[in-house]
Formats: structure tokens, sequence, C-alpha cells
């Protein structure tokens, strides 16, 4: 799928604002792409597309996702999460993409999760310091991108781990088991 095409589906989806976010999201994961040696086109397509669900109904998100091979266990959780593992879904579905790779970024852009591939890695971080977001401790993420993927996203994850503490909101087991298996790497296996 070329990039404008991916554009002209996204777009009717989402909001201007949400639109615009999920551009510059794409921009950031081409130069990270760049950056980190992997494909700029795949890492362009899932930034465009990783927000594709976003909008989608409660009750559309909730019926997918207890149709499919999604866990369950995701219901249990804030709703906020759901439109990634959904979106992965749908844009096969009604974009017609079928690029696994493509789609387990989409899939895991907003909890991450062990193993992650290089180019689930890019998504998350490109969603995560994208020009557009400003908050505590984004620098310093940012800064990290420049150098080690796997540490920005350390950062990241750490980040988000301790807002949602703070904030006395349960946090999906994927994201812990992403930061622990990212601790393992950043620390050389002695974590």
């Amino acid at each position: 799928m070329k990039i404008s095409k991916a554009k002209q589906l996204v777009e009717p989806q989402l909001t201007k604002k949400r639109y615009d976010h999920s551009i510059r999201v794409a921009k950031t994961a081409h130069y990270l792409a760049e950056l980190y040696e992997e494909s700029t086109e795949k890492a362009e397509l899932a930034g465009v597309l990783h927000d594709y669900a976003k909008y989608r109904s409660l009750e559309e998100m909730a019926e997918r996702i207890k149709r499919s091979k999604l866990p369950s266990d995701l219901l249990e959780f804030h709703s906020e999460l759901w439109h990634a593992p959904v979106g992965a879904l749908i844009v096969e579905e009604e974009c017609g993409l079928k690029d696994e790779a493509i789609q387990l970024a989409i899939k895991y852009h907003t909890t991450g999760r062990a193993n992650m591939t290089a180019l689930e890695k890019i998504i998350f971080l490109a969603d995560y310091i994208e020009p557009g977001r400003s908050f505590p401790g984004i620098e310093e993420v940012r800064e990290a991108a420049e150098t080690n993927l796997d540490y920005a996203c350390w950062l990241a994850l750490r980040n988000t781990i301790q807002y949602l503490l703070r904030r006395k909101a349960k946090i999906y087991p994927d994201t812990f088991h992403a930061y622990n298996d990212l601790s393992r790497h950043i620390n050389g296996g002695n974590e």
C-alpha cells in the first residue's frame, strides 16, 4: 500500500487533530527507521495507520475483541488501549493491508510487549515522542531515541508506568513485560 493511499483511508476516520498527529508519527517513524536501518516505508505506513480505529465506538471495539483471537482480558482494562489491537485487525479488513509486521506495530503501539521487533519499537516510540507531544520526561526520551532505541523505549515505558501508578490506574500486563524485557536488554541480561 502506498503512503498516499493510507492517508486517504485514514483521514476520514480521524479528527483533524488526530490525523495531524498520525502524520507526525509517520514522519518520526520514518526518521527513526532511517536512523536504525529499518524499512522507512513500513515505518511510515504503520505511523499513518496506527490510530485508524481510535474513534470507533466502544461497543464496536468490544465486539471485535470478543469475536477475534485478541485476549479477552483487554476488556478489563481502560478502553484507551482497545484501538491499537482492534486497529491491527481492521486495517486488514477495511484497507486490505496484509503485512504482519505493520499490523503488529499497530497492535502494540500503546502497550508494547516483550520481544518487540525493531518496527514495533519504532512505532511505539514515534507515537510517544512525535513533535506535537509535550509532557514531563519527553525530552529525555527524545534524546535517548537519537542513540539507543531500546533505552528510549524503556524510558517511555518507565514514564508511562509511573504515570499510571500515580493515577492508581490498572496497567496492562504487556506493558510490564515490555519494560522487563527491555530492562534485560539495556542491562546486558543482568536484570
